[in-house]
C-alpha cells in the first residue's frame, strides 16, 4: 500500500480545510540555502546521540543564540558553542524506520473476541475498563482537534493505522478521519467516538468504535478501540490519541524566539516564505474559502508589516514554493511550472513568464548560485536544472529522474557540486551536478516505507552531514553522515511526538532551524551532529485559528533565517509570522 503523492495530498487537504518552504541570506542573492517548507517518536534522549524525545520529556530550550555568521543556508564548520568540538567520529546507528511498534496503549479492551457476533459495536458496555481511572476525563474538553495512531492488538500497521477525531470547537458534529460521528460522549468522565465507513465495491461497511482509558498527559488520551463489519467482531485493539492544540511537555508558548509581528495572508493556505529586499513573499495553495497566489509584504519594520500586493492568476491556485535571486522571483506552481516574476520594484512584482513552456506540476524550487532546481513530482518525475546566471531568463538545462515511480522528487538541496533529492518513497538520493548535462547518481539513503521530505546539507569537522526530515506519522530528523555518498550513514536522530512530522528547515552555521508542523518552531544546535540539541522553540499552533481543523499539514510549514535577526515563519492559519532571537 502506497500514501498519496504528496502534492496530491497537499492539496486535497487544502481542498477540505485541512501543505513546502525556506531562507534568504541576503537580499540579492538566494545563495545554497534549503528550500520547500518541508519533517518522532519516542526513545532514549541519552548520551547514544539519538535526541528523540517522548511526549513525557521537557526539551532543553533554556538558551539560543544567534545566527553564526553571515554565511548561507549550506552550513558552516565548527563554529563556536558550549559543547566540545566533535572530532568527526560517530557511531552508526541501526535505521528503526519511522514505524515504530510502541506496543499495547492501553490495558482496556473489548470484552469479545474477534469473529463473535455483536448487536451494537457502540455498546459502550463492551469494553473492559476495569483499569481505567475513574476520574481519568473529568476535566477533559468537549472539542479538540486529535491525532490518532490505532494499534491492533494482533500487530502495529505502521501509518496507515492512523486516524484523526474533529471535535469542532463551535460545538457541531464532529468526525472522525472526515466521516460523521455516529456516537458521542466527550467529558463529563467519559471519551466515546464513533463512526462508520460505508461500504464500498471493495469492502463491505465497517464500524469503528474508540474508548478513553487513561490520560497520561493533558495533550494526550490512551484506550481501546474495536472495528465491527457485518454484525460481526473484526478488529481490536488499543489506541493513543494526542491533541495538537495543547503544548506538550508542560512547554509554554516560547522560549529563546520572541513574536515581533503577525500578518494574515489574504489567500487560501499559507505555505511558504522568501525574504528579499526588506519585503517577504507568502504564496499560499487554494482552498474552499480562498484561491491560492502570492501575498508582498513591506518588512522593512519588522514589527508592522505591510500589505503591498496581492498576486493571483487565473485557474492556477496552486503556489507552493518560492525563492528569488536578484531581481527575478521564482514561484513553484502545480499548473504553470516555474513562473518568473521581476522585482526590481520589490513591492510590486512584474510576471514575466512561465518555465518550462508547458503546463507542469512543480512543487518546490531551490537555487544555488547560478542554478535554479525544480522539482517536478508526478507526473512528470523529475528534477529540473536552469540556468539563471540572468535571472529573468532562465535556460532550461537538463531533466532528471529516477524513473521508479511513486511520488517523485519533493524538495532538494544543492551543496558543493552535489544535489541532495528527497525523492519521497525512493528516498533520500544525493547526484553529481558540477556538469548539468552530465549528472550522475551517486548514492542514496532509504529504509522500509520511507518518505523523504526536506534536508539541508552543511560541513562539521571535515565531514559532509546531511539534517534530513520525512513527513507524516512516526517521521523524524535523520543526522546522516554523506561524505562517501555511495555509503551514507546514520549517526543521529531528533523527534517529538511521533503523530507531527517536520516539513522543512534551515541551516545556519551550527543551527538548525525547523518548522515542525503542529510542534511549532524549532532551533537546534547541531554542533555535534550526533546529538541535536534544542535550544529554542516558539509553537504557532492554536485550535482557535480561523479555518483550522486538525488536519495533519497545519502549522508550521514554511521558514527563512535571513542574516537580519529574525525568523520568518508562514503557518498554515495564521499567515506570516516574524520572530525576534535574543
Amino acid at each position: 500500500m502506497s500514501r498519496l503523492p504528496h502534492w496530491l495530498l497537499l492539496f486535497t487537504t487544502a481542498l477540505v480545510l485541512t501543505g513546502c518552504s525556506s531562507s534568504s541570506p541576503t537580499p540579492d542573492d538566494a545563495g545554497p540555502a534549503p528550500v520547500d517548507a518541508g519533517t518522532s517518536d519516542a526513545g532514549d534522549d541519552s548520551d547514544a546521540g539519538t535526541g528523540i524525545s517522548d511526549a513525557g520529556d521537557t526539551p532543553d530550550a533554556g538558551t539560543s543564540t544567534s545566527d553564526a555568521g553571515p554565511d548561507s543556508d549550506a552550513g558552516t564548520s565548527d563554529a563556536g558553542t558550549d559543547l566540545p568540538p566533535w572530532d568527526g567520529t560517530a557511531e552508526t546507528l541501526p535505521e528503526r524506520t519511522d514505524h515504530v511498534d510502541r506496543g499495547p496503549y492501553s490495558d482496556c479492551a473489548f470484552s469479545l473476541p474477534v469473529g463473535a457476533p455483536v448487536a451494537a459495536c457502540n455498546d459502550a458496555s463492551l469494553f473492559d475498563r476495569a483499569s481505567c481511572p475513574s476520574d481519568a476525563f473529568d476535566s477533559v474538553d468537549t472539542v479538540g482537534f486529535y491525532a490518532m495512531d490505532a494499534r491492533p492488538s494482533t500487530g502495529y500497521v505502521n501509518n496507515f493505522s492512523a486516524f484523526d477525531l474533529r471535535l469542532p470547537l463551535d460545538g457541531s458534529a464532529g468526525t472522525l478521519s472526515g466521516r460523521a460521528l455516529t456516537h458521542r460522549a466527550v467529558g463529563a468522565g467519559e471519551f466515546v467516538a464513533a463512526t462508520t465507513y460505508a461500504a464500498t465495491r471493495f469492502s463491505p461497511a465497517r464500524d469503528f468504535v474508540f474508548a478513553g482509558c487513561t490520560r497520561p498527559t493533558p495533550d494526550r488520551i490512551n484506550g481501546c478501540y474495536v472495528q465491527c463489519s457485518q454484525g460481526k467482531v473484526g478488529i481490536v485493539g488499543t489506541f493513543t490519541a494526542t491533541r495538537a492544540g495543547l503544548p506538550a511537555r508542560g512547554e509554554s508558548e516560547s522560549s529563546g524566539l520572541t513574536l515581533v509581528s503577525e500578518a494574515t495572508a489574504p489567500l487560501g493556505m499559507a505555505v511558504d516564505v522568501y525574504v528579499a529586499k526588506d519585503h517577504a513573499y507568502v504564496v499560499a495553495v487554494g482552498n474552499p474559502t480562498a484561491h491560492g497566489g502570492m501575498a508582498v509584504f513591506d518588512v522593512t519594520d519588522r514589527a508592522h508589516p505591510m500589505l503591498k500586493k496581492v498576486i493571483q492568476l487565473p485557474n492556477d491556485t496552486g503556489w507552493n514554493g518560492v525563492w528569488a535571486k536578484g531581481d527575478a522571483l521564482y514561484i513553484a506552481s502545480a499548473s504553470s511550472g516555474v513562473i518568473v516574476y521581476d522585482i526590481s520594484n520589490p513591492a510590486d512584482p512584474q510576471y514575466v513568464r512561465a518555465l518550462p513552456g508547458e503546463p507542469t506540476n512543480v512543487h518546490t524550487v531551490h537555487v544555488q548560485g547560478d542554478r535554479l532546481y525544480a522539482m517536478a513530482p508526478t507526473p512528470t518525475d523529475a528534477v529540473l536544472l536552469f540556468d539563471v546566471s540572468s535571472p529573468l531568463a532562465p535556460v532550461l538545462l537538463n531533466k532528471v529522474s529516477l524513473q521508479a515511480g511513486g511520488s517523485g522528487p519533493h524538495d532538494a538541496f544543492a551543496y558543493q557540486d552535489r544535489l541532495y533529492v528527497s525523492y519521497t518513497e525512493m528516498g533520500y538520493v544525493a547526484f553529481d551536478v558540477k556538469d548539468a548535462e552530465h549528472v550522475q547518481e551517486l548514492g542514496s539513503y532509504a529504509f522500509e516505507n520511507p518518505y523523504a521530505h526536506a534536508s539541508a546539507v552543511g560541513t562539521f569537522a571535515g565531514r559532509t552531514i546531511a539534517f534530513e526530515g520525512g513527513e507524516f506519522e512516526g517521521s523524524h530528523l535523520r543526522v546522516l553522515d554523506v561524505t562517501d555518498p555511495a555509503n551514507m550513514r546514520l549517526i543521529g536522530e531528533y523527534g517529538l511526538r511521533p503523530e507531527f512530522s517536520i516539513h522543512n528547515m534551515i541551516l545556519k552555521g551550527t543551527k538548525l532551524y525547523i518548522a515542525y508542523y503542529q510542534e511549532g518552531v524549532r532551533v537546534l544546535d547541531v554542533s555535534v551532529p550526533p546529538k541535536p540539541r534544542e535550544v529554542a522553540y516558539f509553537n504557532t499552533y492554536r485550535e482557535t485559528e480561523p479555518g483550522r481543523i486538525g488536519g495533519l499539514l497545519e502549522g508550521a510549514i514554511g521558514i527563512r533565517v535571513p542574516d537580519d535577526g529574525h525568523v520568518y515563519v508562514v503557518d498554515t492559519h495564521r499567515g506570516l509570522l516574524i520572530l525576534r532571537e535574543p
